[in-house]
């Protein structure tokens, strides 16, 4: 009986030994390919940076002032230099702001145009993100942007190429443009505007993207956190710049598996008595042997 029991004992260490290795190694192994795919995601996004900074700098002239940058940009949206036979002309549904900036078709849909306008400003030193106008069921009826200027947030209609002004010049808000009144004294002559994009409803983040949860998660955050929308980060780029959000994901799940690197360790040494080499630790060793330092004894 107590050789059944020994034996018992010694095949379920055994078995905690073979699934902490395997554990050991799977974690070691996407530790690896996430820190890679993290440094693919940083050279991806400064390859766009670059590209948009160009872009930026043939339209806009850097010495003026931020509303004369809007203007610019806005101009250039008006007869964009795109050729005819761009070869992004059917990624209709893309938000890369690369295929973006080079398709009449995709600047003509307010996503789209809101998406090449954010970016072209932030890459011209102005303060922008994307301003959502929805509907009862939360549902997204257009998208504008807003730019910050001389302190206040002001309305942009990348897709009507306009800045919402009232009758004095004065640049308005979203909080302004709710009034019925000055909403219609703005629009009522402009060229394609639709009466049902109204601003009662605004959000910056279109959480019914996300299935099932999207709505829930809002509601949660709106009673947590408050105008968590307008105090925390610009969201716009990590939801329209693909190597931004590539960026976020491949960070989060590099997190995730340091955790999990550390925890486990952890365990195979108070637990199993498994002495695991530190990470550092093997990438100076890899360092000295490649560059044949001695390795140095520890005191």
């Amino acid at each position: 009986m107590r050789d059944t029991k020994q034996t018992a004992k010694k095949g379920l260490s055994t078995w905690r030994y073979r699934l902490f290795y395997a554990l050991w190694y799977v974690v070691n192994a996407l530790t690896v390919i996430f820190t890679l795919g993290l440094l693919w995601g940083l050279a991806w996004e400064h390859s766009v940076r670059h590209y948009l900074q160009g872009f930026a700098d043939a339209i806009v002239d850097p010495s003026v002032s931020p509303e004369q940058k809007v203007e610019a940009l806005l101009a250039w949206m008006r007869s964009p230099r795109v050729p005819e036979g761009s070869p992004y002309q059917g990624f209709l549904e893309n938000r890369d702001p690369v295929h973006t900036l080079n398709s009449r078709r995709l600047l003509a849909i307010c996503g789209s145009a809101v998406n090449a306008f954010v970016n072209l400003a932030m890459s011209a030193g102005l303060e922008c993100r994307r301003l959502l106008l929805l509907n009862e069921k939360d549902e997204a009826k257009h998208v504008v942007a807003e730019v910050r200027l001389n302190g206040r947030w002001v309305v942009v209609d990348p897709a009507l190429r306009a800045l919402l002004r009232d009758r004095q010049g004065r640049l308005l808000t979203k909080e302004e443009l709710r009034d019925p009144r000055i909403l219609q004294e703005v629009t009522r002559t402009m060229v394609g505007y639709d009466p049902r994009w109204t601003y009662e409803r605004t959000a910056h983040v279109r959480m019914e993207r996300i299935p099932y949860l999207g709505r829930f998660l809002r509601r949660v955050l709106n009673r947590v956190f408050p105008k968590w929308e307008e105090r925390t980060a610009n969201w716009t780029l990590i939801l329209e710049r693909a190597s931004t959000l590539w960026i976020v994901f491949a960070m989060a799940l590099l997190c995730f598996s340091l955790v999990a690197r550390t925890a486990l360790r952890w365990y195979g040494e108070r637990r199993l008595g498994i002495t695991c080499v530190r990470l550092r630790k093997r990438l100076l060793r890899a360092c000295q042997a490649l560059l044949e330092i001695p390795a140095t004894t520890d005191h």
